[in-house]
């Protein structure tokens, strides 16, 4: 069993991978920085957002020749706030399923902590993890370093080995191994494909959750 579940944010909470992506591949399209859509998911997804950006730069001078982060940022900011801000929405069955979950628990997110408030409360969420809500900006290394998810622990005050993670990302499911937690991969997120399932298995999750409804079945198993 586990004394503490700690959860992703982006693709698992709230259903922000998806507009995130549209807003990416977007913005980068328009500067002719053009990504396979499955490749971008396998390779970007957990990163905090200075690592995201700085490897889109280093693609940048790459494959174009220049620094991009002046011509992306603004674009970029100023979309996904508007996105975020008009269609966001929890993952379907969320909040439900956070409901029943009556241990401890906590976020460990990629995101930033100005931006990773405002999803959470804006899908009323926050108040179900308050104070315990970590940020890449709590650790100096995130995600696929296990720091984030050692820090949450360690503020939940449970030993890691007896931590289980939910998340959706190969960055995620990596740190959470480097950390020495359980972790099943979630696929309820509307950004998830059967390329995303295959690559959540070959990361080696203890199972695949299908959505919160399969989540809620998968804990109430193990009781």
């Amino acid at each position: 069993m586990f004394s503490a579940i700690i959860f992703d944010c982006d693709g698992v909470l709230v259903d922000s991978e998806v507009i995130a992506h549209e807003v990416e591949a977007r913005v980068l399209s328009s500067i002719g920085l053009h990504y396979d859509p499955h490749e971008f998911k396998a390779r970007f997804m957990g990163m905090s957002d200075v690592a995201f950006r700085a490897a889109l730069d280093a693609d940048g001078r790459e494959r174009l020749g220049r620094s991009i982060l002046a011509e992306i940022e603004g674009p970029m900011d100023a979309q996904y706030r508007h996105a975020m801000e008009t269609r966001l929405a929890e993952v379907p069955g969320a909040l439900e399923a956070v409901c029943t979950v009556r241990g401890l628990k906590a976020v460990a997110s990629s995101s930033r902590e100005a931006a990773l408030e405002r999803k959470l409360k804006k899908t009323g969420l926050w108040e179900h993890f308050a104070p315990h809500i970590y940020s890449a900006e709590h650790v100096i290394h995130s995600k696929p370093a296990p720091d984030l998810f050692l820090h949450a622990a360690s503020a939940l005050g449970v030993s890691p080995r007896d931590c289980l993670v939910l998340e959706d990302s190969v960055n995620g499911v990596t740190a959470a191994h480097a950390a020495g937690m359980r972790v099943w991969g979630f696929m309820g997120g509307g950004h998830m494909d059967e390329q995303s399932r295959a690559r959540l298995e070959a990361a080696k999750v203890e199972r695949v959750i299908e959505d919160w409804a399969h989540f809620t079945q998968a804990l109430s198993s193990l009781a």
